[in-house]
């Protein structure tokens, strides 16, 4: 089974992708209540699992001496599709292949050349590979912004929960985080079990703390900063909810 990811995870992409360079590690942790070692290490998740494959300058190539940068739209068969895409991205001045899902027009390769001779070489170049190019088009700009669905939510950006599952049986999996204000922090699971905050039925499955994965004891203490994955047997109860709901404990409305 692949990286799952959740929330977190979610609001990290977003903001990479609206900014990698100016985007910190502290920045993503104060928007949700993580710590900075925390952010850092789900970033590392995303890049070994192949989620982040890089980070990469976008450049504007007319702004540097006048280049021009075309797209050649291009139909390769199938089943060659792979390698000439390797073979295109080798070519001086391509600095982009796009592999689609589709029996014509399947590769869309960007390049930059110095002029309209340089264009020239650079088709001449991606035919003689077995390219058939049906379109070519001269990029004149291109803006992006990153994926809307990775936004920070707007109906309940302060809620705990980060990531939630129902499982077989009617069973659910939730992972939290903890803040500052919440009435857990601070409480060891067994005192948490104690004074009501933790249901008997529920089971902390582990408690995600900067670079580290806790096996939770009764005697873990709840840091703010952590993020805890609860099991429950059934429907989360609302007392779990409002132990690690910050404005339950400022007196606030849910």
């Amino acid at each position: 089974m692949g990286y799952r990811i959740d929330e977190i995870d979610r609001l990290i992409l977003y903001h990479l992708t609206a900014d990698a360079r100016n985007t910190s590690a502290p920045k993503i942790a104060e928007e949700v209540d993580v710590t900075p070692a925390t952010i850092r290490n789900r970033i590392r998740q995303l890049e070994d699992n192949g989620i982040i494959r890089g980070y990469h300058a976008s450049i504007d190539y007319e702004a540097t001496d006048g280049k021009m940068t075309t797209e050649f739209t291009c139909t390769a068969p199938v089943s060659e599709r792979s390698r000439l895409a390797n073979e295109a991205l080798a070519t001086h001045g391509v600095v982009n292949v796009r592999e689609l899902l589709a029996g014509q027009e399947n590769l869309v390769v960007t390049a930059v050349g110095d002029d309209s001779t340089d264009i020239n070489r650079i088709a001449h170049e991606l035919s003689s590979l077995g390219l058939v190019i049906e379109r070519e088009d001269i990029l004149l700009n291109e803006v992006t912004r990153p994926y809307q669905s990775f936004a920070p939510g707007e109906d309940n950006p302060q809620s705990a929960i980060r990531d939630f599952q129902s499982v077989a049986g009617g069973a659910e999996v939730v992972e939290l985080t903890v803040s500052e204000d919440a009435e857990i922090t601070g409480y060891t699971l067994a005192d948490a079990t104690t004074d009501g905050l933790l249901p008997e039925e529920v089971l902390v499955v582990s408690i995600e703390r900067g670079d580290d994965n806790i096996t939770p004891k009764g005697s873990t203490r709840i840091e703010a900063g952590d993020i805890v994955s609860i099991f429950s047997p059934e429907a989360l109860p609302e007392q779990l909810l409002q132990a690690f709901d910050e404005r339950a404990s400022s007196g606030e409305s849910a």
